[in-house]
């Protein structure tokens, strides 16, 4: 996804699953690529990259994407 300011790589997974070993180190490497990511941005004027692990119940419908990043932002720009 990606907005005015900056590009947003969004994995939404279940709720019972956000707190497994394997996920969080799946969520360490995307944290690093987004920080990778970024610093190239940063050289040819683009974007940063965010990384937001996000539990299925918490998408809903009235769910916002300013409120899902608030809450759920691993990886800042």
């Amino acid at each position: 996804m990606e907005t005015n300011a900056e590009k947003l790589l969004c994995e939404p997974k279940r709720a019972n699953e956000v707190t497994d070993e394997v996920v969080l180190a799946k969520a360490r490497a995307a944290v690093e690529w987004c920080r990778h990511a970024s610093e190239h941005a940063r050289t040819i004027g683009g974007k940063p990259w965010s990384y937001l692990l996000i539990p299925h119940d918490a998408i809903t419908a009235s769910a916002t994407l300013d409120g899902l990043l608030a809450a759920f932002r691993t990886a800042t720009p």
